[in-house]
């Protein structure tokens, strides 16, 4: 039987008001704007209010969706290597410990999860809602209780303070405003928690270590766009580190926003593992 999913406080992601639970919808009892739910996914921005590289990218996947996963796997097979062995690279570089709530931004149809412990809350993001209906199905046949929503990095439904780890692995730099995207991360990050970014680090060399041959990597994006994004943090973020995979083809930012945090509690995620 399923543990019951964890439902981080909800407000409205452009003026940061707390939400209430209507039939069918939540709204924002100030100005009584409301955000349907479909299909028990709440629609936090519906396809007529994207633009820019949002609506692109969200029609894009959800175009694919159907195919995203099983593709991916078929495709590291015949290159000779796995998707548990690929994503563990980044993967172990969170540090869930158990009981945390965990929010990932850029969801997909959820592949990342199947990796991650058992013992933690998972709540999961997507601008696409095909992905997401995916994850959906995936996240039931694997046995995970986990919320799904969907909307864009830039307006993040979630009160401040909701999560201890926040990560989003491939495509920062196709987002429509990359850095208001981190800084939103940042905003639903608890005090002393962690922040992961997982992306190609040049595109004009990609390889075939984790790409899925349906994602967009023909985009060409400057070397500044495709190297790890540090800049674009705030002042203040603690331990930040960058770390490179495959060739240095991919990398992986991790920091842990300001605040009060045990060394005691971070234990290494290979020590957690069910």
């Amino acid at each position: 039987m399923m543990q019951p999913v964890f439902l981080p406080e909800l407000v409205d992601p452009f003026n940061h008001y707390p939400l209430s639970l209507g039939r069918g919808y939540w709204f924002n009892p100030v100005n009584d704007e409301k955000y349907y739910i479909n299909n028990g996914i709440p629609v936090f921005l519906p396809e007529e209010q994207m633009s820019g590289n949002n609506l692109k990218y969200s029609r894009f996947y959800d175009r694919i969706s159907r195919f995203y996963r099983v593709s991916s796997v078929f495709y590291n097979w015949l290159r000779g290597s796995s998707e548990k062995k690929i994503k563990m690279k980044y993967l172990e570089q969170l540090q869930v410990k158990p009981g945390d709530k965990v929010l990932e931004v850029g969801v997909g149809s959820a592949d990342n999860l199947l990796y991650l412990p058992r013992n933690a809350s998972y709540t999961g993001l997507d601008i696409s809602f095909g992905m997401l209906t995916m994850a959906k199905r995936h996240l039931r046949n694997w046995n995970i209780p986990a919320g799904l929503f969907q909307g864009e990095a830039e307006h993040l439904p979630f009160a401040e303070h909701s999560f201890d780890v926040v990560f989003h692995v491939g495509g920062i730099s196709l987002f429509n405003d990359s850095q208001r995207a981190i800084h939103e991360m940042i905003r639903v990050t608890k005090p002393g928690g962690q922040v992961m970014i997982v992306d190609d680090n040049e595109v004009s060399q990609v390889k075939a270590y984790h790409k899925n041959p349906f994602s967009p990597a023909s985009v060409v994006r400057t070397d500044e766009e495709q190297s790890a994004p540090v800049k674009l943090l705030p002042n203040g973020m603690r331990n930040i580190e960058v770390r490179y995979f495959f060739d240095s083809m991919l990398y992986c930012l991790t920091f842990r926003k300001p605040g009060q945090v045990s060394k005691s509690e971070i234990k290494p995620f290979a020590d957690k593992m069910h």
